[in-house]
């Protein structure tokens, strides 16, 4: 489910019925884009309470995992972006630190693990670039961080990163959609929103 419309034809398994409450402008980026990120933290990273998440890449898809991991109760949420100006905004949504990789000399990963005493318990990479991947995966903690990759790259792009990363029990996984399964579960966001 990817749009919102009055009326279109669809086959009914990729229908799902909302609360017709539900103002449209308002659900409308519940159709990918925040649920995407928000289930990516809530079902996927799914960070504990207390712990430290960092989002990658702060659009729409980013600042739905900020919002996940600020429902899951993380107590540290650290926005990464190279736009500064979507700072502000961010803590609306729960991020409570922000790293521009720009102005640092360092690498980001490094940059993270000096500020976390090692590095973060989950991290959720919402840009698409390979570079902000490896970035997302190598600020995990080394014994228990966990690294969500949500965006899309380039087709041609290589996801290169040492074995020791592997062997070190840092976990790297993936996700489609925050694996909701939009028929059953896009309605339950939209009750979630009514709720709010």
């Amino acid at each position: 489910t990817s749009t919102f419309s009055e009326y279109t034809v669809a086959h009914a398994g990729c229908v799902a019925k909302i609360n017709p409450e539900a103002p449209l402008d308002k659900v409308c980026v519940l159709s990918c884009g925040a649920s995407t990120g928000m289930g990516a933290a809530l079902n996927v990273a799914k960070p504990k309470k207390g712990s430290t998440v960092a989002v990658f890449g702060l659009g729409a898809v980013g600042l739905g995992a900020a919002e996940g991991a600020r429902i899951a109760g993380a107590s540290r949420i650290i926005g990464v972006d190279l736009n500064s100006e979507r700072f502000e905004k961010a803590k609306l949504f729960g991020v409570t630190e922000f790293i521009n990789p720009l102005d640092h000399a360092k690498p980001v990963q490094e940059v993270i693990a000096e500020k976390t005493d090692g590095g973060v318990d989950y991290s959720i990479e919402c840009t698409g670039n390979v570079k902000a991947m490896i970035q997302a995966f190598e600020s995990c903690h080394d014994g228990w961080g966990v690294a969500v990759l949500v965006g899309v790259p380039h087709s041609d792009a290589v996801f290169q990163t040492s074995p020791l990363n592997f062997l070190t029990e840092r976990t790297l996984k993936g996700t489609f959609y925050g694996n909701y399964k939009p028929r059953s579960d896009l309605p339950g966001l939209v009750k979630m929103y009514l709720a709010k």
